[in-house]
């Protein structure tokens, strides 16, 4: 028994000095602990590739960089070519359909709601290659990766496990995907409604925008019910904020308003922040409920930025990133309010900035899902240099059209209807200065109170995409085509045509207050969408939102054109265009050899088969040649010069005033001379605008001819009154 004591003695002694040595052999290489010695260790091999304990330890992540206001962006491209489609592979290649929202991993993994035809949830890697996680065919499935089904993806976001949560649009539902493609469904029936409670009972409306905080709840921008909802952990549903009615009020819960909210971020305090999108708002939501409004555009100013916030962002120190509608911009908003523009302009020009995310890193990715690209924007410290745009931006040049089989918006679609409008004129108001802006689309004359017909099948891409009810501008924009000056939804007795897809939205009192068309509604190509308003004209546009094209590129079944231009004078003016040069000398006008510059201003115009007499549209490319008296092209001038060319429309409110010179104006509906006064000394050609001046400085004296193109967009050229006489001297 003795024996047996002192054995166990031992042995315990012996696994305790076995413990001690371990530890101090631990505690040395982590470096808290070192023996003391009067030797000094022998030094490391330099060529030594052998790390120690602590050299193999991560080193510890660097503090996030401070978000300074008024950085510039450097934009890049990461994945999408422009062309609408499905193509999985190397970024620069890759096709998206509709690339609506954005997620980020913390391994660096981009994942896109791809919503249009392809309705998938893609992921692309680091280096930029795209592939397919989940999904391929429109419908309410759940099921893993090909087998699931979805409906118009829109908004995303990550859970702490690692799962996508997406906002099935059109499905009225919240999914979960998880990172194998695995997908379930999180909360919604797959019907339109509103309704609280278990999950699987609950009900949305066009969810669009969706977020998860630190605890797990899901937070879901019901956008079309108008509210702000909540999925807790226990698959119970709520409404955090919102009413029955659309508006703008401040509030706690069900008496705050929200008109068309399709965004929103959770910060690490537990509020929620929403992009309050016909709002022109940014509103905060307490966890309790109590919405309040940060930011605030001003719907009367055109040059306002925030306009239609559609995306957003917050960064680590509390800064606002907003991608909008209008103007397709980037916006970086401090804490103390103060507002940038990161992104505008036709170099970083987004047609629908839908979605943005930021990495830990700072580095922003942002979805422009009208362009069919995904873009990587990185901000630059303040005071470097303005960095050039390596980006792609906006759709593909040669994207493909509308398969509108030769229709117009009006009955009979395939026969011929008059024109009475064309993209490039120049628009005033009834008050005011005559050039207010350029006209975008073509003109269609038509019957006030005539249905208004869709020309091509087409899904509703955007999430307002009807506008303006009961104004002469109203209108629809279903895909990349866009129908105004009509009754949206409406016959022309008022009465909704099909409330399942055209939303008429009342007040309290039961007074129409809009029209909403919700995000993945379908038409086919004949299907009524309207009815002409008292303009007495459809004005059909091509393209969004800087991205406009001439829609006589689709082509309509009848029309002609064999009508070439007229050009009605040439006029030269000093620099400034106060000073119309009028002397002349031998039949020739007097030019100086100015240093400055001159002004060359074109009174032209056209038209078309088969309209009325007293019908002016406006030229489609202007441009000129310098001659010698003999007629000959000047060195530099065997080609003339085009500089307006209305193919693509510019973004700048301001181009029409350079495009334009005082005293032009048209009239639709009057029978008013219309005068179209192009300034042809500047430039307006591939959505941009440029001033300019015609160097008469750079001729030697001598007689010359200032030759104008002038040409409609069937390719007819003026032959008469196009050369003018010239004596610099």
């Amino acid at each position: 028994m003795k024996r047996e004591k002192h054995f166990l003695i031992w042995t315990a002694a012996a696994a305790a000095l076995v413990l001690l040595t371990l530890s101090l052999v631990w505690l040395q290489g982590t470096g808290l602990f070192r023996p003391s010695s009067s030797e000094p260790k022998p030094a490391k091999p330099a060529d030594s590739s052998a790390a120690s304990p602590a050299q193999s330890l991560p080193a510890p992540p660097a503090p996030p960089v401070p978000t300074r206001l008024g950085a510039r962006a450097q934009i890049s491209l990461l994945a999408g070519d422009g062309h609408a489609g499905l193509h999985d592979g190397p970024g620069a290649q890759a096709r998206f359909a509709d690339p609506y929202g954005l997620a980020l991993s913390r391994a660096g993994l981009l994942y896109v709601a791809d919503g249009g035809a392809n309705n998938r949830i893609r992921k692309i890697t680091p280096t930029g290659v795209v592939s397919t996680l989940a999904g391929g065919e429109e419908g309410f499935k759940d099921g893993l990766g090909a087998a699931a089904a979805f409906n118009t993806p829109s908004g995303l976001a990550m859970d702490a496990a690692g799962n996508l949560i997406v906002a099935d649009t059109g499905n009225h539902a919240i999914r979960r995907v998880s990172s194998q493609g695995q997908v379930t469904t999180l909360a919604g029936t797959g019907q339109a409604g509103f309704r609280d409670g278990p999950a699987a009972q609950a009900q949305f409306n066009g969810p669009i925008g969706v977020a998860v905080d630190g605890q797990g709840r899901v937070y879901v921008a019901d956008t079309y019910n108008d509210r702000i909802r909540v999925i807790g952990a226990d698959g119970q549903v709520s409404t955090l904020a919102g009413g029955r009615f659309s508006g703008d009020q401040d509030g706690p819960g069900a008496k705050a308003r929200f008109d068309n909210p399709t965004a929103l971020v959770v910060d690490t305090q537990g509020l929620v922040w929403v992009a309050d999108s016909r709002n022109d708002a940014v509103r905060r939501i307490s966890p309790e409920g109590q919405v309040s409004t940060w930011a605030r555009g001003n719907p009367e100013d055109e040059k306002d930025p925030l306009r239609r916030p559609l995306s957003l962002a917050l960064s680590h120190d509390g800064y606002v990133y907003l991608g909008v509608m209008r103007r397709g911009a980037v916006l970086q908003i401090a804490p103390s309010g103060q507002l940038h523009i990161l992104s505008q302009g036709p170099a970083a020009q987004m047609a629908r900035p839908s979605a943005m995310v930021l990495s830990e890193q700072g580095l922003m990715h942002v979805a422009d899902a009208a362009s069919y690209r995904i873009h990587r924007l990185q901000l630059q410290a303040p005071g470097t240099p303005e960095p050039l745009n390596t980006s792609a931006m906006g759709p593909a040049a040669d994207l493909s059209l509308p398969a509108t089989a030769g229709r117009w918006p009006l009955r009979p679609q395939q026969q011929w209807h008059e024109v009475v409008g064309t993209p490039g004129e120049v628009r005033g108001r009834h008050q005011g200065d005559s050039r207010d802006h350029l006209h975008e689309g073509l003109d269609v004359k038509g019957v006030m109170g005539s249905e208004v017909l869709a020309m091509a099948d087409g899904k509703v891409s955007s999430p307002m995409a009807a506008w303006g009810l009961g104004q002469n501008s109203e209108g629809l924009s279903l895909d990349t085509l866009s129908y105004i000056h009509m009754r949206v939804g409406r016959n022309a007795r008022g009465q909704v045509l099909d409330p399942s897809r055209f939303l008429l939205q009342t007040d309290e009192r039961g007074r129409p207050e809009s029209m909403r068309v919700r995000r993945g509604t379908r038409f086919a190509a004949g299907e009524v969408l309207g009815s002409i308003n008292t303009m007495a004209h459809v004005h059909v546009e091509l393209g969004i939102n800087g991205y406009k094209r001439n829609p006589l590129l689709l082509g309509f079944s009848g029309f002609a054109d064999h009508e070439a231009p007229r050009i009605e004078a040439i006029e030269l003016f000093s620099a400034d265009g106060r000073t119309r040069l009028q002397r002349k000398q031998a039949g020739r006008l007097l030019v100086p050899r100015d240093e400055a510059g001159l002004q060359v201003v074109v009174d032209a115009w056209d038209r078309v088969d088969d309209n009325e007499d007293r019908r002016r549209l406006g030229v489609h490319s202007l441009g000129y040649q310098i001659l010698s008296a003999d007629g000959q092209p000047l060195p530099g001038f065997e080609q003339e010069r085009m500089e307006f060319e209305f193919t693509q429309l510019p973004v700048d409110t301001e181009a029409v005033k350079t495009a334009y010179a005082p005293r032009s104006g048209v009239t639709v509906h009057g029978s008013a001379v219309t005068r179209f006064r192009y300034v042809i000394s500047n430039q307006v050609r591939e959505g941009r605008a440029r001033v300019g001046r015609w160097p008469s400085a750079t001729l030697p004296v001598g007689d010359y001819v200032l030759r104008i193109h002038a040409r409609d967009f069937a390719g007819n050229q003026a032959r008469q009154g196009r050369d003018l006489p010239l004596r610099v001297y």
